[in-house]
């Protein structure tokens, strides 16, 4: 008997993910609830246990392959029903099988089925792997042969070895390394030029392999294959793009978190009339504030923590830009709570994890809400329900050293505020020119919610904080 592990239902919408790691082998042995597999959604990455004990009979598909819920990701035997068929010179169907043994704890979602079916064969080159023992001898496809192997193939046996020295030198692959590798653009890069990127000496945070690190190694690979052109005497003037990778166009995959990044900005532009207002502020009392809270309470208040607690004060006076547009009803969303969206950039590309219930935080709980998120933005770890229930986002685009940004909503929320860079500029302070600290606030609604009027009175009321932070009182 043999049972099937499906890709579970991953729910918010998604139904796919790509697979990063394998964890098993066929013919290992797991246990119930054992990370078998690393697979990516555009949510997060996640280790899946399987729900069932026993013998890894074969796995369906490679690492950088993106499958779909309620596919099959493996199979799993009984350990008693092979060592009997394997010992006693028996069929597996002749033998004595003792029942797969289930999980008592399988996540929700996750799909299993149970089959008494041989375990399938999968034909070399497909996507599922078979048992070592049926498994053909594997042969390398043409289109992975690194551009190195292909010049040394076309050049004489003496000229390859003058040459291998060089390749061995530059190389930083070491199959028996594995580095962390979390951008699947850097994996699918790597795999289209014959390598795997986890096999890198990452140069990231804690070994991370980037994708400078990958474009670095097909440098390595591919100028020795320019030096040997050279060496048989090929016209030095011919272009050399037919060897050189760094010239060569690159088609990236949309694929994981870029695709539903894409298909939601796709669908704001389209669907909300947007509208941009902005504002320069002098933020020069803020930084006071902040000097002040430091010497009072001996603890440290970021100046993206204090405006965050400027705008859910500015949402609890203009609530209708806490809000969504239900296009299938025609009506408005006021949501109760404030979940504010925090953009942030990290190494999977843009993602806006939430601060759930803002409003009910004080200043502090905020800010240690804040720092946690900023302290996962790096590697992009967040949490499936971390990415999900934002009512109002808060870009802070000044980090990228830019003034300001006509943002675009992150659907289907109604509004955005961003901040820009803080620096200094001449400024009038009663009617004298004098050194300030300036942030330019922009914000971006939809005109559907509200007019004009309201989303300047958001604006002038977060503006009217940061220049005058004891303003805020009257509101607490």
């Amino acid at each position: 008997m043999s049972r099937e592990f499906l890709l579970p239902d991953l729910g918010e919408g998604l139904t796919e993910a790509e697979i990063v790691a394998w964890l098993v082998a066929p013919g290992d042995t797991i246990a119930i609830d054992q990370a078998v597999v690393e697979v990516e959604s555009a949510k997060s990455i996640v280790e899946l246990p399987s729900p069932y004990g026993g013998v890894v009979a074969s796995l369906f598909g490679e690492p950088g392959q993106v499958i779909h819920a309620g596919q099959v990701l493996l199979t799993v035997t009984d350990a008693t029903a092979d060592a009997a068929a394997g010992v006693v010179g028996v069929p597996v169907a002749a033998a004595t099988v003792v029942a797969v043994e289930g999980s008592g704890a399988v996540l929700v979602g996750y799909g299993t089925t149970e089959s008494t079916r041989p375990a399938r064969k999968v034909a070399a080159g497909r996507f599922g792997t078979p048992r070592a023992a049926d498994a053909p001898a594997p042969a390398a496809p043409a289109a992975s042969t690194p551009p190195v192997a292909v010049a040394l193939a076309e050049r004489p046996a003496e000229v390859a070895a003058s040459v291998s020295p060089t390749i061995d030198s530059s190389s930083t692959v070491d199959p028996i390394r594995r580095s962390p590798v979390v951008s699947p653009i850097v994996r699918r890069l790597a795999r289209e030029n014959g390598f795997d990127a986890s096999t890198l000496a990452g140069s990231g945070h804690d070994g991370l392999v980037l994708r400078s690190d990958v474009e670095e190694h097909i440098r390595a690979l591919t100028a020795p294959a320019v030096a040997v052109d050279v060496a048989a005497d090929v016209d030095v003037a011919t272009p050399p793009s037919a060897v050189d990778a760094a010239s060569a166009d690159i088609r990236i995959p949309i694929t994981g978190l870029r695709k539903v990044v894409s298909q939601r900005l796709t669908t704001s532009r389209r669907e909300i009339p947007e509208a941009t207002i902005w504002l320069d502020v002098d933020a020069t009392a803020l930084f006071a504030a902040r000097n002040q809270l430091l010497a009072a309470t001996g603890e440290r208040f970021s100046v993206t923590a204090l405006i965050a607690r400027f705008v859910v004060a500015g949402l609890r006076r203009y609530p209708v830009l806490n809000s969504s547009v239900d296009t299938a009803s025609q009506e408005i969303l006021q949501y109760g709570a404030i979940n504010l969206g925090i953009a942030a950039q990290t190494s999977r590309g843009l993602m806006v994890p939430v601060i759930h219930r803002a409003h009910a935080m004080s200043t502090r709980q905020l800010r240690d809400a804040l720092a946690a998120l900023v302290a996962q933005s790096p590697d992009g770890t967040f949490s499936p329900s971390a990415l999900t229930g934002g009512t109002f986002t808060l870009n802070n685009f000044g980090s990228l050293g830019v003034d300001g940004s006509a943002a675009i909503i992150n659907h289907p929320e109604a509004a955005i505020l961003g901040i820009g860079r803080m620096i200094e500029r001449p400024w009038v302070v009663e009617h004298a020119l004098a050194v300030r600290t300036v942030v330019e606030l922009s914000m971006v609604f939809d005109h559907r919610v509200c007019d004009g009027g309201t989303a300047a009175g958001f604006l002038t009321y977060v503006a009217g904080c940061i220049e005058n932070p004891v303003s805020l009182l009257a509101d607490l």
